[in-house]
């Protein structure tokens, strides 16, 4: 097995000029994965849950973006500063029960309040509507997930 050692670097300016660094305009995803360990239990609820135990969660942020002219939609440091000051700041080593919104705390009821929060960031920052959530998945154990996508956020709650 034989390697080649590049021997010209790509200098800007010089071997790539600024029209060239964007590609396409086409709206592409991109995806970000974290985790947090919470602690949390159900009401109304007759199984294990219903006392109070805890969960390493993942969370998978999905957004959507048309790049700008270097070619970026959204650096994946954005992505990882919003998602923790307003998902995984707030909530790891937490009790869920205490720091949410009052509601149950399932994966469903959770993954909604996350897609709002991320949401609201890009509002916040000017980013949306080019930058736009696509999904959020929120996994409570290794196999077991929940999921909210912009097309079921935006349709009709009356279904």
């Amino acid at each position: 097995m034989s390697y080649e050692i590049p021997r010209n670097v790509q200098v800007f300016g010089e071997h790539i000029q600024a029209h060239q660094l964007r590609y396409h305009n086409r709206r592409v995803l991109l995806s970000k994965e974290f985790t947090f360990d919470s602690a949390h239990h159900l009401h109304q609820y007759e199984g294990k849950c219903k006392n109070l135990h805890g969960h390493t969660y993942k969370v998978q942020l999905i957004l959507s973006g048309v790049p700008d002219e270097r070619g970026i939609s959204i650096d994946f440091s954005d992505m990882k500063r919003i998602a923790k000051k307003r998902i995984i700041d707030p909530l790891d080593h937490k009790y869920l029960n205490e720091v949410l919104p009052p509601m149950n705390t399932t994966a469903e009821n959770m993954v909604v309040w996350m897609y709002e929060q991320v949401h609201e960031a890009l509002v916040e920052e000017g980013l949306y509507p080019n930058i736009r959530v696509e999904e959020i998945k929120l996994w409570e154990t290794p196999t077991s997930f929940a999921a909210i996508t912009r097309q079921l956020m935006e349709a009709s709650s009356d279904e």
